[in-house]
Parts: C-alpha cells; sequence; structure tokens
C-alpha cells in the first residue's frame, strides 16, 4: 500500500501563504501524476492542481496565478505553493497519487488525509 502523508494546512488571514507538502510512502516503484483536490463543506471534491513526473502542471481556473504545484521525484513529495489566499479557499485540502507498487504492473488511485485550510476575511 502507499501511504500520502500531508502537512502546512492552518488559519491564515486573507491574502496571506501556506505551504502544503504530501509524502508518498510505501513499497513503490512509480509515481505517475500527484495532485491536490479540495472539499469544502456542502461541496463536492474537486481539483485544485496536479504535476506529472515530468513536471507538466494543471491548476483549477480558480487558482490559476495564485497557487504554484511543483514536486520532488527522488523523495516523493508533493507542494503546494498558496499565496493571495481568500477566504474562498478554506476547505479541506487532500493529496492525491498515481502510484505503482514494486512487484505491481497496474497504478492505483491513493488519497491523503486531508489538512485543514482556513483563510479568514
Amino acid at each position: 500500500q502507499v501511504q500520502l502523508v500531508e502537512s502546512g494546512g492552518g488559519l491564515v488571514q486573507a491574502g496571506g501563504s501556506l505551504r502544503l507538502s504530501c509524502a508518498a510512502s510505501g513499497s513503490i516503484f512509480s509515481v505517475n501524476v500527484m495532485g491536490w483536490y479540495r472539499q469544502a463543506p456542502g461541496e463536492q471534491r474537486e481539483l485544485v492542481a496536479s504535476i506529472t513526473n515530468g513536471g507538466n502542471t494543471n491548476y483549477a481556473d480558480a487558482v490559476k496565478g495564485r497557487f504554484a504545484i511543483s514536486r520532488d521525484n527522488a523523495k516523493n513529495t508533493v507542494y503546494l505553493q498558496m499565496n493571495s489566499l481568500k477566504p474562498e479557499d478554506t476547505a479541506v485540502y487532500y493529496c492525491n497519487a498515481d502510484a505503482r507498487l514494486s512487484g505491481s504492473w497496474t497504478h492505483n488511485n491513493y488519497w491523503g488525509q486531508g489538512t485543514q485550510v482556513t483563510v479568514s476575511s
């Protein structure tokens, strides 16, 4: 199995910044796409940003120009730098990874436990 451990959430004022980290561990052979999703109360979980192991990125329109996703392939770790935060960014942020275990021929999708980000106005 793959474990995804997130860190970096918290409470910040509008206009502030936070950096989320997510480290994947386990019997990993390779990690393909890694990404961040968020879910606000009463809302569906939505993609925030994703990055391939080649560095190609994808962002939700709501965060373009404010958030930046990056990864360290050697550490199987993905980061999300969040700047100019707004109250509407308040949500639980989940790490997601598409990974292949050692000895397996298939990729499976894994989720972290989530980290709360709260932006006060």
